[in-house]
């Protein structure tokens, strides 16, 4: 399996009273909402790994720190695995009151103290494949030994950093800091000398000048200072990039930032530039946001929710289905693969599924070179997800598929080749669970070592015209 995608950073609890005013208070010019539902959802840096794990194909990890209420957050935390420091007292909750779609009032409540950082929350950090701080201000971030860890992943894997006024600054190598214009402009007030004079140029001239001016200061990458409907502006080492983001019309902004840095951090975990992170980023906010924003979180069809290979075989299980997997590589896509994929696909039964076991990039490096893959993982991943047989995408990380089929535990697992499947390494395991190892026929000649052997150029004679 890839390394986690690691959320640092705030847990909160969000509850939305949704009601109707028809009339004023008798003792108040105060409106009385006569409510009619409430919902509960996870906030802050929560809502931000719930967001990243929706649209990552890599596991999402969240370091927070929890309270007394901490079994009914990690409820609310659905495909997410929590590491939690612990801390006395309850989860900040903020509710709000709406009318609609129109906030009438929030309510802040409860609040964390005495948080205990322990190794666990350090090697949860140490194991990232990339890390989002998600900083709502409660102190986490400012934690010596938290940002001694976060500054250690900083120089080895790409490192996200959502600010807050109230919070710790980035630590310095971070890959991309995401302030929004509000945030951008409190934050000069720490840099010595800053001219606010583009201010008054307006965009994109002035987050232009203040993220430079905050990636210098804070020492880091590129800074994407976000603007709402007009986009975002990106600053980095080498200029200035600029991406417009799409009107939408209506919804609900809360959260919108929180969808922008997950994009950016999920894109940059699975190998984008920093620009095409930003892209991606602004598209989603803005479809984000015209879905019902963190509101209608519950509402919005999770696009990576048929996808995800435990919730497949959870399904698969409830209904009393056939659940087949496959692995390796599949670098370049030839038909071998496609008669492999189909005759697992056949072993599944009309109800059955198909969960492909994928070797990551690194794996694939350790297999067969440095030279592998030719198609990135999150290439691969997209390619499989798309073809009818597959119906769920597992990455793993090391040499063999023996952890990820613990995990699993497939009816039948099938190697698509001439193999002696009773001396595989993992025979034993399936068959531990009564499970069955098969080998399906495989088409002779096809393979993508053959395929970039050919893409050679001829070597030239020497003594001859070339």
């Amino acid at each position: 399996m890839s390394a986690p995608l690691v959320i640092v950073g705030d847990c909160l609890r969000d509850v939305d009273v949704h009601g109707a005013v028809d009339r004023l208070c008798p003792d108040a010019p105060a409106p009385v909402l006569a409510a009619e539902s409430r919902r509960e959802r996870p906030g802050g840096a929560g809502l931000t790994a719930l967001l990243a794990s929706r649209s990552s194909s890599r596991p999402v990890r969240l370091v927070t720190a929890l309270g007394e209420d901490a079994e009914s957050l990690r409820a609310l935390l659905t495909g997410v695995d929590v590491v939690a420091a612990t801390a006395e007292g309850m989860t900040p909750t903020k509710t709000r009151m709406l009318a609609g779609d129109r906030v009438l009032l929030r309510v802040d409540a409860a609040g964390l103290r005495d948080v205990s950082v322990d190794r666990p929350v350090l090697d949860a950090i140490a194991g990232a494949g990339a890390v989002l701080v998600s900083d709502y201000g409660r102190g986490l971030t400012a934690d010596p030994a938290v940002r001694e860890a976060l500054t250690a992943a900083a120089a080895r894997v790409p490192l996200v950093w959502d600010p807050h006024p109230n919070g710790a600054p980035p630590v310095p190598g971070a890959t991309l800091v995401t302030p929004n214009m509000s945030e951008a402009r409190g934050y000069v007030s720490e840099v010595p000398g800053y001219s606010r004079e583009l201010r008054s140029r307006g965009f994109p001239h002035e987050p232009a000048a203040l993220g430079e001016a905050l990636r210098e200061h804070w020492g880091v990458d590129a800074v994407a200072v976000t603007a709402g409907s007009r986009g975002a502006v990106l600053r980095g080492a080498t200029g200035t990039s600029v991406t417009p983001a799409e009107p939408a019309r209506g919804g609900d902004p809360c959260g919108a930032g929180d969808r922008f840095a997950a994009t950016a951090a999920v894109a940059l975990a699975d190998g984008a530039a920093l620009d095409d992170a930003v892209r991606a980023a602004v598209a989603a906010a803005a479809d984000f946001v015209a879905a019902g924003g963190a509101g209608a979180i519950d509402d919005v069809p999770d696009p990576a929710s048929a996808e995800r290979p435990a919730d497949v075989v959870a399904a698969a299980r409830e209904r009393g289905a056939t659940v087949v997997a496959t692995g390796g590589c599949f670098d370049l896509l030839h038909a071998g693969h496609a008669r492999t994929l189909a005759a697992a696909r056949r072993l599944a039964g009309e109800d059955g599924v198909l969960v492909v076991c994928l070797n990551s990039d690194a794996s694939v490096r350790r297999l067969k070179g440095p030279d592998r893959p030719v198609v990135a993982e999150a290439d691969r991943v997209e390619m499989l997800r798309a073809l009818a047989a597959v119906d769920a995408v597992e990455v793993f990380d090391e040499d063999d598929p023996r952890t990820v089929l613990e995990r699993l535990r497939p009816d039948v697992w099938v190697k698509g080749g001439d193999y002696a499947t009773d001396e595989l390494p993992e025979t034993p395991l399936v068959r531990g669970w009564g499970g069955e190892v098969v080998a399906v026929p495989y088409h002779a000649g096809r393979s993508s070592t053959r395929l970039l052997a050919r893409l050679e150029p001829e070597p030239v004679p020497t003594g001859g015209t070339p």
